[in-house]
């Protein structure tokens, strides 16, 4: 059975999540939900005509930055500064750009205007951040996610230029292990980010980490 969602704030125990992590549905995208989703190992993923969706994939998709795998080929691009890295200089163009961009195999988008509206608040907040890859001053690629205690939660990316989201991943991975960040969360598998050495972990295990990585929620 899916657990619905009101207007009460809570979640179900991750444990009661569906053989494909499906956890819940309903409720809304205010700061308070998200942040107590999050702080529970659960994400919102949903299409721009449903109500909000609420998964937690076993096993968990995650990266540990010092694990990072940098190639050759980009280690060459990073010595020559390729691209010009920055963080939080344009967020409202990055999420726009991961809401737009084509990927394979995939229809429309998950970002809707209630999800740009929900997390672009958080960035107001200093919750979300923007890593950013430029060339010749223009914006070619980036990713966004939320940066919660010694965990980062990443939630997209897109690229204009080869290499571009890459370039931006593996240098903000770099300045977040530089920050204290312990875990990178990526939710579930893509081949792109396995290659820089994300893996999967069991849900109990990543629990567990969120559990000694993230601060406790203020209530009340």
């Amino acid at each position: 059975m899916i657990n619905v969602l009101n207007d009460e704030l809570w979640f179900p125990p991750a444990s009661e999540a569906m053989d494909d992590g499906l956890l819940a549905i309903g409720g809304d995208l205010s700061t308070e939900r998200i942040l107590l989703a999050y702080h529970n190992g659960i994400f919102p993923w949903f299409n721009e005509d449903e109500p909000p969706i609420w998964w937690c994939p076993d096993p968990r998709f995650v990266l540990f930055p010092e694990k990072l795998k940098i190639s050759k080929s980009m280690r060459q691009l990073l010595k020559r500064s390729h691209f010009e890295f920055k963080t939080d200089t344009a967020f409202e163009e990055v999420i726009r750009n991961c809401r737009h961009i084509t990927r394979k195999d995939q229809d429309g988008t998950w970002i809707g205007d209630e999800v740009v509206t929900a997390y672009t608040e958080l960035h107001r907040m200093g919750i979300v951040h923007s890593a950013e890859a430029w060339h010749n001053g223009v914006l070619v690629g980036g990713l966004y996610g939320l940066k919660i205690g010694k965990v980062f939660f990443g939630e997209s990316m897109f690229s204009k230029m080869s290499n571009a989201s890459k370039y931006a991943f593996i240098s903000y991975v770099e300045l977040l292990k530089a920050e204290g960040i312990a875990l990178i969360d990526c939710q579930v598998h893509t081949e792109h980010l396995e290659s820089l050495g994300a893996e999967m972990i069991p849900r109990v295990d990543f629990l567990d980490m969120l559990g000694t990585l993230l601060p406790p929620q203020k209530t009340g």
